[in-house]
């Protein structure tokens, strides 16, 4: 099958090529590429993918290091329709990039649904948010048609930060069926504000390589299958991947067989006991301090209970006395009136690092407590909407 690179992720343009890569006979898409590596694939010999590719999804990942997933028609099909048998059937909002696998699940749940999708396009805001919600509402037979999004933590926590001030935003909040959070763990604290405004949150869990989301507040969507190997959550069924394009090793490496089965290796440590999939972190996201074992993961988690620090990044850097150590990375407009000197409204950088470093002390182990806390203007964002490890990573290098 030919494999064709879209320039750009403007979502029309996706929408467009994903009906022909879905619902037609064709060609494949490849998305999530850099512009300059879009420019270089624009005019090559034709690519030929394997028979059935919808899409071609190229992500960095947790490693940073840049892999190309390819997603057949029946795994993109099958996602959507597990979750339409899950959630419901409606109108989605897309409020992600397209290029993104959970934007593109939006895409083509509403191709699968036969919904038009309602598109937030330019810099997310909750402003903007709240008048792409509201403008969903649409009734069949007279009946109210359902509607649903995806969203990641950052967003959700943009909201969420306005909706008390604004009744437009509160109101758009509580409009959806069902809002999906995914991309990475969602903070207590955060889950429990839009609980507190009405909002319907859905943990997800899954990535580029299970088509998305494929486990909805700890349950596997129909026909997914979930184990743990020596500690790591493996999951299997019609959503997965068929592999890496043009990395053979990398795909053999990451989908094994076993007794005529496909499972895909994710990397995530966990646990799944009676039916429930709990995850507790990268197994790849661990720091030795002081000959200790560190999950950075866990780190962060006892990090976000501590008010003001929600949104707060735990990165590994080297220490001359320990070998490594975790700094706190906090973004000054997500720092709830912190300031890098002498803070305001009673908080300060000092005092937020010692409620963090007890906090991680009694939740994790007193060896892992943070070394120090930074606050930066504004924190590198990946554009899936997840924090940039790799660049605060670089930042703190020295």
């Amino acid at each position: 099958m030919r494999l064709e690179t879209l320039r750009g992720d403007d979502p029309r343009d996706v929408l467009r090529a994903l009906r022909g890569a879905v619902l037609g006979a064709g060609p494949a898409i490849s998305l999530g590429l850099s512009s300059e590596a879009a420019d270089a694939a624009a005019h090559p010999a034709p690519r030929e993918v394997p028979a059935g590719t919808a899409v071609v999804v190229t992500t960095s990942g947790s490693s940073g290091v840049p892999k190309s997933v390819i997603l057949s028609r029946s795994a993109l099909t099958s996602s959507a329709l597990s979750t339409a048998a899950r959630l419901g059937e409606g109108a989605w909002l897309l409020a992600l990039p397209a290029s993104y696998v959970a934007g593109l699940q939006v895409l083509v749940r509403s191709l699968v649904q036969g919904h038009e999708p309602a598109i937030l396009s330019g810099k997310f805001s909750a402003e903007g948010f709240a008048a792409a919600s509201l403008s969903m509402k649409s009734s069949v037979g007279g009946v109210r048609v359902p509607s649903y999004t995806s969203l990641v933590p950052a967003q959700l926590a943009t909201v969420l930060d306005a909706a008390p001030h604004d009744p437009a935003v509160a109101e758009a909040l509580r409009s959806f069926e069902a809002i999906l959070i995914g991309g990475q763990a969602l903070p207590a604290a955060l889950a429990a504000r839009a609980e507190a405004l009405g909002a319907r949150i859905v943990r997800t869990y899954g990535s580029s390589e299970t088509a998305g989301g494929c486990v909805y507040d700890g349950v596997p969507l129909d026909g997914v299958r979930v184990r743990t190997v020596d500690g790591e959550l493996q999951l299997g069924g019609p959503t997965l991947a068929d592999g890496y394009l043009d990395a053979p090793e990398l795909t053999a490496d990451v989908f094994v067989e076993d007794g005529g089965e496909r499972w895909y290796r994710t990397g995530d440590a966990g646990a799944f006991v009676d039916g429930v999939v709990s995850v507790t972190g990268r197994r790849d996201n661990v720091i030795i301090s002081g000959g200790v074992n560190v999950s950075l993961d866990r780190v962060e988690a006892a990090v976000h209970s501590v008010p003001g620090l929600e949104r707060a990044v735990v990165v590994g850097v080297s220490d001359e006395r320990w070998g490594e150590a975790s700094v706190i990375v906090l973004g000054a407009s997500a720092s709830a009136g912190v300031s890098a000197s002498a803070g305001v409204a009673g908080l300060d950088p000092a005092a937020l690092l010692e409620a963090a470093r007890a906090a991680v002390a009694d939740a994790v182990d007193a060896k892992a407590r943070p070394r120090q806390l930074e606050i930066v203007p504004q924190l590198p964002m990946l554009s899936s909407g997840k924090p940039d490890r790799q660049a605060l990573r670089r930042l703190f290098a020295g």
